[in-house]
């Protein structure tokens, strides 16, 4: 019986780190953004659940989940699945996971640390080396206080002064190639020694050292071999198994070195990666060198760590981008005007007007209109677009919190104000201030808030000092202002002053054009949000919307559409998915439904009802359906209706 070896993922997320999976026959191991997976990615470019690896009868093999992005091994995109081989690179969005066999990679957050992993075969020729040191340090004198070190350690002038030049250095590079080669650079301007190279190993912490891949060596800039010779990988396992430096003689068969000395670069106090310096014969090393070149790789151990700090910010900063503009996008699709109406082409057309002035602009409309979805696209059109815009309802709130909302407070200005807050009127500085309601505002408010729009400045509660602003209001109300100016509820002044531009949002039954493209809108975007895959609406579904009132307007339009999206089981939504409610249709702005009523005539409730049931069956064609739908019954009542009515 063949027995099964033993595999791992190591994964590499340039936002989070490094992580080792390790994989069991039986076990299938998802990856993606929702944390349920068992590896959670954090790359906005993965899905939430984007693909999976389990064990086949063949071996292992990745599965893509049919991603938004797709899936790539060693850079060619997964059809449907891929077997794994040992060093296969999977790649998902930044995030790469090496799929290998054997013994688990190290140098990952989760991973054994390399004492624990190095400890097994010594690699060829490591005994002869470890006989030849004659020095070993855990830790340079030389980044000591340097009142302490100037007493214990020579040359401490000179080694602070090239130090500090290599840490000027390391600061301006950009690669950890580049930052290797300065490293190695000074450490042999302050030594003797004549070559010097960085070994970095890919996987750190393998049980045959002397197999390690090398993936970045800085040799000295004169030596256009790399490395002449053997890679001294018998230096690199001693240092990374004991983390000391040493200083070696030349007893331990190093060829024509007469001196080595050997240092671990430390990130996160482990060691990994070396640097290793030759003394050519008649040379000679000493344990002041082995302090600098300690010394020296500490630097490169914080300028490595800074490196890679600084390429995690660099994506997140990406992945931050990325998102804001997704945002920008979404918000845009938000406040886009859906229809073609005439009435709707109007109003566009008066806010592409009013948009490039300052003049202050009232919006008047029926709840739900989309009063709000106006002024955000004035302030969007406008030359503030670059400011804040900031909403405040004034029926929200009392008079003394809507007065503190509006202009802000001073700290113990009344009860509960524990510290000093601006207001919106502040907060919209430069910007679009959009008030809701306004109407409900109380008359002591609106004469402090007349003089700020008059260009006056005004004083926090509870403050003497005053506070002037640049803003651009505005005004939004579903009352009629002209009657509350009649009654004394609303200054004769501050209505002139708010009516510089009014702009009528006629109500969504009188724009019968609009509902259909506003629902497959809504449709688009909700569909989006859940995941459902939804085609449209049956005809039905399309003549009952159109027949509907909508006493809540585009609110309304838009919650009964996020409903059926949820609820709906088939491709198509369908009427009884729609749950249209049977409020009354509130008074409109211009007051026309009274006189369409004409004079009242006596009759009975029988009547008045056969009347109306009639009407309405005659408005929609003859469709039982659609006239049952609006007038809130069911269709065996109006057939039960009808027959009787029939036999009278």
């Amino acid at each position: 019986m063949t027995a099964v070896t033993q595999s791992f993922l190591h994964v590499v997320d340039p936002a989070v780190g490094e992580s080792i999976v390790r994989l069991e026959p039986g076990k299938r191991v998802t990856l993606g953004r929702a944390p349920s997976n068992d590896v959670v990615l954090h790359d906005e470019r993965a899905s939430r659940v984007h693909a999976e690896i389990l064990f086949a009868p063949g071996g292992w093999v990745v599965r893509d989940l049919q991603s938004r992005n797709g899936t790539t091994v060693n850079g060619i995109a997964v059809i449907s699945e891929r077997p794994l081989a040992a060093g296969d690179v999977i790649c998902i969005g930044l995030v790469q996971i090496t799929f290998t066999d054997g013994a688990p990679p190290t140098g990952a957050s989760q991973a054994i640390g390399p004492s624990d992993t190095i400890a097994g075969d010594v690699p060829a020729g490591a005994a002869e080396w470890m006989a030849s040191i004659t020095h070993r340090r855990s830790h340079s004198r030389l980044l000591e206080v340097i009142s302490e070190a100037a007493g214990t350690a020579p040359r401490v002038g000179r080694a602070a002064a090239e130090l500090c030049r290599l840490a000027f250095a390391l600061a301006g590079a950009d690669d950890a190639r580049g930052i290797a080669r300065l490293a190695v650079d000074s450490a042999l301007q302050g030594t003797a020694a004549t070559r010097g190279i960085v070994l970095l190993p890919a996987r750190l912490g393998d049980a045959a050292v002397d197999r390690v891949t090398i993936d970045m060596v800085a040799p000295t800039a004169s030596t256009p071999d790399p490395w002449p010779g053997a890679i001294p990988n018998a230096a690199a396992a001693t240092v990374l198994l004991t983390d000391e430096a040493v200083l070696a003689s030349s007893d331990g068969g190093l060829g024509g070195a007469a001196t080595t000395i050997a240092a671990p670069i430390r990130s996160r106090s482990r060691p990994v990666g070396v640097m290793h310096l030759e003394v050519e014969a008649g040379g000679a090393a000493t344990p002041d060198d082995l302090e600098f070149v300690m010394a020296v790789c500490d630097a490169l151990g914080v300028a490595l760590d800074n490196l890679a700090a600084r390429e995690v910010l660099s994506t997140r900063l990406a992945t931050a981008a990325d998102e804001n503009e997704r945002l920008r996008r979404r918000l845009g699709q938000e406040t886009h005007m859906v229809g073609a109406s005439p009435a709707l082409q109007g109003i566009i057309g008066q806010m592409q007007r009013v948009a490039t002035t300052k003049a202050t602009v009232l919006v008047r409309g029926e709840s739900g209109a989309g009063k709000e979805l106006i002024a955000r696209a004035i302030h969007d059109a406008s030359d503030r677009s670059s400011g804040p815009f900031v909403c405040l309802n004034c029926a929200a709130l009392s008079e003394t919190l809507l007065e503190s909302e509006l202009f802000g407070h001073e700290k113990g200005a009344f009860t509960g104000a524990t510290e000093r807050k601006i207001g919106k009127f502040e907060a919209a500085h430069r910007g679009t201030l959009m008030l809701d309601e306004i109407g409900e505002m109380s008359p002591a408010i609106q004469a402090k808030f007349l003089r700020v729009l008059e260009g006056h400045p005004f004083e926090r509660v509870g403050g003497s000092g005053r506070v002037q602003v640049d803003v651009r209001v505005v005004a939004a109300t579903n009352r009629d202002l002209e009657k509350a100016v009649t009654a004394g509820g609303f200054r004769r002044d501050l209505y002139f002053r708010l009516k510089v531009v009014e702009i009528i949002v006629p109500p969504l039954r009188r724009r019968l054009e609009d509902i259909e493209p506003l629902a497959a809108h809504f449709l688009s975007r909700f569909a989006a949000e859940t995941g459902r895959k939804l085609r449209g609406f049956t005809p039905e579904a399309v003549e009952a919307m159109q027949a509907y009132h909508w006493p809540g307007n585009i609110r309304e339009l838009r919650n009964v559409i996020e409903r059926a999206v949820v609820l709906s089981q088939e491709e198509l939504i369908d009427v009884h998915e729609l749950s249209l409610s049977h409020l009354a249709v509130p008074g409109d702005t211009d007051n026309d439904a009274v006189s369409r009523l004409g004079p009242f005539v006596p009759t009975t409730i029988e009547e008045m009802e056969r009347r109306h049931v009639l009407a309405t069956l005659e408005a929609v064609g003859g469709n039982k359906t659609k006239a049952a739908t609006i007038l809130g019954i069911e269709r065996s009542t109006l057939d039960r209706k009808l027959a009787k009515w029939a036999r009278v």
